[in-house]
C-alpha cells in the first residue's frame, strides 16, 4: 500500500470525510499533518500544493488535492490503483 500523507486541521468536515473515504478503502494509517497546531506546517503545505485548504493529501509522491478530488479520482476509476502502488 503506498504513503497516505494529509495536512488537515481539527475541526474539518473535510478532513474527517476524506479519512472515513479512506479507511472504506482499507486505508488505516495515514499520516496526518495538523497544520492548525503549526504554522510552520501550513507554510509548507501551501508551498507543496498551492492550495490553502484542507485537506491536502498526498498519496506516495502524487498530490491528490482536496476530498472532492480523491472521491473524482476514485469515480475515474484511478484510486485502486495509486493506492496499490
Amino acid at each position: 500500500m503506498a504513503r497516505v500523507l494529509m495536512y488537515s486541521t481539527a475541526v474539518c468536515p473535510y478532513c474527517v470525510a476524506a479519512k472515513g473515504f479512506l479507511a472504506r478503502k482499507g486505508i488505516t494509517q495515514i499520516e496526518e499533518i495538523k497544520i492548525d497546531a503549526d504554522p510552520k506546517r501550513r507554510e509548507e503545505m501551501m508551498t507543496r500544493t498551492g492550495r490553502r485548504t484542507v485537506p491536502q493529501i498526498y498519496i506516495g509522491d502524487t498530490h491528490v488535492g482536496g476530498h472532492d478530488d480523491l472521491v473524482a479520482l476514485d469515480r475515474a476509476g484511478k484510486l485502486d490503483a495509486l493506492l496499490a502502488s
